[in-house]
């Protein structure tokens, strides 16, 4: 089973699952799932090819929905669903073929299609580093800053860093190796009928009008929100805003 981090006790609420996007660990959702702790028991999870979950050559949405599915059968049989970005995808997914296990979804910042930009730049850049001559995080993100020329990504790359251990927590090869299924979407013949809520980056591009029919036919009741002044690592660049969008949501009647 995937690695959890678990913030919280289980209350009469759903518990919340949250599912990391592409390079991302659930250590980098702590501060959001611990404030949103407060009502219900959060689980983050480590995606598998990250952090401390297993390390697999399938790195398929079919695989990353089956994962979880079993999280979720281990942690009462419901559960409400966060996802960003691959871990968005992995969320539709589940929720197309597991309707069962779902209760309301959330989707934060990406779309049920397949996307033309590939994110190998990254693997490239990180695979540039040489782990032999870095002691600390800081020295990490030094290296890191001019191969990705942006602050923000340098400082969450590197969060996947064991620095003691010198290696990445990412399976890098099998990241690389399945580039085109993380840029894709299956094809599936289900919809998802419950509620389900995607929260966009005002300035990202993630999300457009454009996607809104494909949504919409695969979960016929969503609806759309967006976080102003935000990208696409919108929990990142406005958590308050995020966390308050995400809170409204999963209370709403």
């Amino acid at each position: 089973m995937l690695n959890t981090i678990t913030h919280g006790s289980k209350t009469s609420a759903p518990p919340l699952l949250i599912a990391h996007g592409l390079f991302g660990s659930g250590r980098n959702w702590g501060v959001i799932a611990k404030r949103l702790s407060d009502e219900r028991e959060v689980i983050a999870v480590d995606m598998r090819n990250h952090g401390s979950s297993l390390h697999a050559h399938d790195h398929s949405y079919e695989a990353m929905a089956n994962d979880l599915a079993e999280v979720i059968r281990a942690n009462g049989g419901r559960a409400d669903v966060l996802g960003h970005s691959m871990g968005g995808k992995a969320a539709m997914l589940l929720a197309l073929t597991h309707p069962d296990l779902v209760n309301r979804l959330t989707v934060a910042d990406i779309a049920p299609v397949s996307y033309g930009h590939s994110q190998q730049q990254y693997i490239d850049a990180m695979r540039k580093l040489d782990l032999g001559q870095i002691d600390t995080r800081a020295e990490a993100q030094a290296a890191l800053l001019p191969l990705v020329n942006d602050p923000t990504l340098a400082s969450f790359f590197t969060q996947s860093l064991d620095v003691k251990a010198r290696e990445w927590r990412l399976n890098l090869e099998a990241l690389e190796a399945n580039m085109p299924n993380i840029l894709g979407f299956p094809e599936v013949e289900t919809r998802f009928t419950g509620p389900a809520l995607f929260l966009t980056g005002a300035n990202s591009d993630y999300v457009t009008r454009a996607h809104r029919d494909k949504i919409k036919a695969l979960f016929p009741e969503a609806r759309f929100a967006k976080i102003p002044e935000a990208g696409h690592w919108l929990h990142a660049e406005r958590p308050r805003a995020f966390e308050t969008a995400v809170r409204v949501w999963l209370n709403a009647a």
